[in-house]
């Protein structure tokens, strides 16, 4: 896993943004204006939110991750060695947690957005 590769899992979800709201080189991923996940400047990995406090722990009892830093114990951090079926599941269920979280207009403003015909890049003859 790699700092290229969490934001290349991101970006193709629909609403995402990523921003360095604290400056010295964070990525933090958000929808709707919540964070789902974050590549911190100094820790490697990259930290994302689970469903609870106890699958946070769970995770960390099982090695997966470790408690992600400044963030609430619901947070864990994935070590640069996740594999990436691994990361990829971890991402998707905190961008799903969060999304689901919010508005019920936001939501469908999301929804709306996923709806739209993607434009194709132009051919040159």
């Amino acid at each position: 896993m790699s700092r290229k590769l969490v934001n290349a899992i991101c970006r193709k979800f629909p609403g995402a943004e990523v921003s360095d709201p604290w400056g010295g080189g964070h990525d933090a991923w958000k929808v709707g204006g919540k964070m789902f996940a974050c590549i911190g400047a100094v820790m490697p990995g990259v930290s994302v939110k689970t469903d609870s406090v106890e699958t946070a722990q769970m995770l960390i009892d099982a090695g997966v991750g470790v408690k992600a830093p400044y963030f609430h114990r619901s947070w864990v951090n994935l070590p640069w060695e996740t594999a990436e079926d691994e990361l990829r599941h971890r991402l998707r269920t905190s961008y799903d947690l969060v999304r689901a979280g919010l508005t019920k207009k936001a939501q469908a403003e999301l929804e709306a957005d996923d709806q739209k015909p993607k434009a194709r890049p132009r051919r040159r003859a």
